[in-house]
């Protein structure tokens, strides 16, 4: 079947509601659904205790903090007990179109990487499990009011045992690894199948901690920013868009033709955004310090000052 493998943060407060709806629906997929979770944080033991997870509480860490994604990605595919695994953020709830779509996939081919857009939904409380209807109350809720979000977030990697091997130092949490995993994965000549018209995945919202560093839709905290140095830049990054394959709503799988579209759009942004700081830092900077220099004799006599100046002088 499968191996579900995550991280988290400390079970407590809203935290604490999110990551056991988002555990709890992985085990409700299949009977032999095995989830490994990462980490020693607090309530990690009790809940996967009480959930009949495999707890794996020592993990190599950024500063002590967050885990690097080489590190649980080797250990996953060394210990997990079924030949296909499943990275996801311990935020998504999946509900049975996720599992129909890996049999799908497991059809069609055996190498391949299943990935998909999420949803955001407000969740604040612990789900009923119980209910016979939990599921589908929870799909018409993110239907009805969640938001899908764009390409470029990635919160789930479905894959074959040894896919990934070799990885880079990468942090969770922050940016740009995500985006690296497609990349790896169309480098190795793997299909990537993007099952966003096929799975609902929902996403619990969350804030997160000032101490991360992080805000939400911004990629240029230092973290971020060390993730995109350590894959060597954003020449080395995809998006969902840039999947080899899609799942059609009716289960149909087929060549995704427009992701060419999509990678000469990305490719083209990438070009205009170095040549308009070529431009900015080796023509215009230059040219306009140059200028300043030859009027400033006259700008002198005529008492014209920058307001820099005028402050100055006023102090």
């Amino acid at each position: 079947m499968l191996a579900f493998f995550t991280t988290g943060k400390p079970f407590r407060g809203h935290d604490g509601i999110i990551q056991r709806n988002a555990l709890k629906s992985w085990k409700m997929l299949h009977s032999d659904v095995e989830v490994i979770f990462f980490g020693d944080e607090e309530g990690a033991a009790e809940v996967c205790q009480e959930y009949g997870l495999r707890h794996e509480p020592e993990v190599e860490r950024f500063n002590g903090k967050m885990p690097f994604i080489n590190s649980m990605f080797a250990r996953a595919q060394q210990i997990a007990k079924h030949n296909y695994l499943c990275y996801s953020n311990c935020d998504i709830i999946l509900l049975d179109d996720f599992l129909q779509a890996f049999q799908k996939a497991r059809k069609w081919r055996e190498r391949f990487l299943l990935v998909g857009q999420r949803q955001d939904v407000d969740v604040t409380a612990l789900i009923d499990f119980r209910h016979p209807n939990w599921s589908d109350r929870l799909r018409q809720r993110a239907v009805a009011e969640g938001i899908k979000k764009d390409e470029y977030w990635i919160d789930f990697f479905l894959f074959p045992r040894e896919v990934y091997v070799d990885m880079p130092p990468l942090v969770v949490g922050y940016c740009y690894w995500d985006n690296w995993m497609i990349w790896k994965a169309l480098s190795q000549r793997v299909p990537v199948l993007d099952g966003s018209s096929f799975i609902l995945t929902i996403h619990q919202n969350h804030g997160y901690s000032a101490l991360s560093g992080r805000i939400k839709g911004v990629a240029e905290d230092p973290i971020s920013l060390m993730n995109l140095e350590l894959i060597r830049g954003r020449k080395y990054t995809r998006h969902i868009k840039s999947a080899t394959h899609r799942i059609a709503g009716n289960g149909r799988i087929y060549l995704n033709l427009d992701r060419y579209t999509h990678d000469r759009k990305r490719l083209l942004r990438i070009f205009i955004q170095k040549e308009r700081e070529r431009l900015l830092y080796k023509a215009w900077l230059p040219a306009w310090h140059f200028l300043l220099g030859i009027t400033r004799p006259m700008r002198h006599l005529l008492g014209l000052r920058s307001k820099a100046t005028r402050t100055r002088q006023k102090i």
